[in-house]
């Protein structure tokens, strides 16, 4: 909880600079609804992608329907290229 303010900053302030925007989702341990409408609130802004969540996170996604909204992929290598 201590790192959505600093992780929404980051988020915004790409988004406003870059089309792409990729989020290595490989370290997150915790997720809950502040985060997920943070990147459902920063996904029209940019071409958000979400990159290496782990299974509960991927779990987390499909359960709200995020999954058929944001673009998650396997790894960073994958959603750097295209």
């Amino acid at each position: 909880m201590d790192s959505i303010g600093p992780l929404a900053d980051a988020l915004r302030t790409a988004a406003q600079k870059h089309s792409l925007v990729v989020l290595d989702a490989s370290g997150v341990t915790f997720a809950d609804s502040m985060f997920l409408n943070l990147l459902l609130h920063i996904h029209p802004m940019t071409s958000l992608r979400v990159a290496a969540p782990t299974p509960q996170l991927k779990r987390g996604f499909e359960i709200a329907g995020a999954d058929t909204v944001l673009d998650i992929r396997a790894s960073v290598a994958d959603a750097i290229s295209d």
